[in-house]
């Protein structure tokens, strides 16, 4: 199996379940290899490592896509996430990056630290009533969600009353993330992304009308007072895409997570105790089941290489994150779910220019959630049949009913 043949198995529905068998195959070619004309695989944890840091590969402007293909200019999600600093290269990524990074700082976000807990702390007792009879509830939808989309929105600065709202949209318009092959199916994509940037320009303006302390206020100001430091355009994208980023990846880091604690019943019973540090377990579910599984560079100049194999000016770059976390070179046994593992470096939250600015704020969410939910519910166990979403980009659970009596 070549690298072509390897991305096309990955693009199946059998293959966005269960990508770690064709990760193996991966590795068997090398750090990269060919993935058909213009494409190369990013497979070894070195590899990856090196094409997200290097300033000599970057992400495909949407001027260039929209040149390649005309059509993606009537898809708003398209347009929306290429308007954001996500898809954008210097200098205009670092000067909105810029704008937003001191609120996810070490300092800010130590300081959210305890309104994480009181969330934990709401949210279980949530879960307590609900599962109180023995019934199943969904983790996924009564707490993986809802804690991180509160911890965001209080930052951003978005009412309570919409918080839950979101969870569809943001769904809806990640598909949009995805290696699309056939551009109809954008379409729920394309309706969140106006939804929400409507519901965005509005918020924008009462912000505007009576300020607040939260990151709204701060970048419609700006936004207002300095449009050469942020575009209208530009506020209304990145705040979408804080928003969704915010908590569709840290989502799936909870909900891969329990359902990891579940397959290994000794690493929850020491998550309880306290003899697994809830820092290290994060780290390995990250390797493990990395909530973000692909992403995608262009080669800017000739002469360049992806470990060894050609990658020339314009070069799509798939780097396998998920099997970049897999690397036998890398981790002893990759394929063995270990918390006590040394020196664990997943690259689930990307690197270089680009690294994740919310990669502090999951780690912490994540680390105070899975010791508090675990010591709560001494005999949380699986309710039912859980069902992964159909993606290959963004991994994660639709549903993962547990018990909770």
């Amino acid at each position: 199996m070549d690298g072509e043949a390897i991305i096309g198995q990955l693009m199946t529905t059998g293959g966005r379940a269960d990508p770690y068998p064709l990760y193996a195959r991966a590795h068997e070619l090398g750090a990269a290899a060919p993935a058909g004309p213009g494409t190369v695989l990013a497979i070894g944890h070195t590899a990856a490592d090196q094409v997200l840091r290097s300033p000599a590969f970057v992400m495909e402007d949407i001027e260039d896509r929209l040149r390649a293909d005309p059509r993606l200019a009537r898809h708003t999600s398209v347009t929306l996430f290429g308007r954001s600093m996500l898809q954008r290269n210097a200098p205009d990524h670092a000067r909105v990056r810029s704008l937003v990074a001191s609120a996810f700082n070490a300092r800010r976000v130590a300081a959210l630290r305890p309104a994480v807990e009181a969330a934990v702390g709401r949210l279980l007792d949530r879960l307590a009533e609900q599962g109180a009879d023995g019934s199943p509830v969904d983790f996924m939808d009564d707490f993986a969600f809802r804690l991180p989309v509160e911890v965001i929105c209080e930052l951003l600065g978005v009412p309570p009353r919409d918080h839950y709202r979101f969870r569809t949209l943001a769904g809806d318009l990640a598909v949009a993330l995805e290696l699309v092959q056939d551009l109809d199916e954008l379409g729920a994509a394309d309706v969140a992304a106006d939804e929400l940037t409507g519901y965005f320009t509005g918020l924008v303006a009462e912000r505007l009308a009576r300020p607040q302390d939260d990151l709204v206020s701060d970048l419609a100001r700006i936004a207002a007072d300095a449009p050469e430091r942020i575009s209208g355009a530009e506020l209304l994208a990145n705040l979408v895409l804080l928003l969704v980023a915010g908590f569709e990846t840290t989502t799936n880091l909870l909900g891969n997570g329990l359902a990891l604690a579940f397959r290994h019943p000794e690493v929850a019973a020491g998550l309880r105790t306290g003899a697994v540090d809830p820092a290290a377990f994060t780290e390995e579910v990250l390797r493990f089941d990395s909530p973000v599984q692909l992403t995608t560079r262009i080669a800017a100049a000739d002469g360049l290489d992806v470990a060894g194999v050609p990658a020339p000016a314009g070069t799509m770059v798939l780097v396998l994150l998920g099997a970049a976390n897999h690397d036998p070179t890398r981790y002893r046994r990759p394929e063995l779910f270990d918390p006590a593992r040394p020196d664990i470096q997943p690259l689930s939250f990307g690197g270089g220019a680009h690294f994740c600015l919310g990669s502090r704020l999951a780690r912490t969410e994540a680390e105070v959630a899975f010791p508090a939910l675990l010591d709560r519910f001494p005999r949380l166990a699986p309710g039912g049949v859980a069902t992964r979403r159909d993606r290959l980009v963004l991994r994660g659970y639709e549903t993962l009913p547990v018990t909770v009596r």
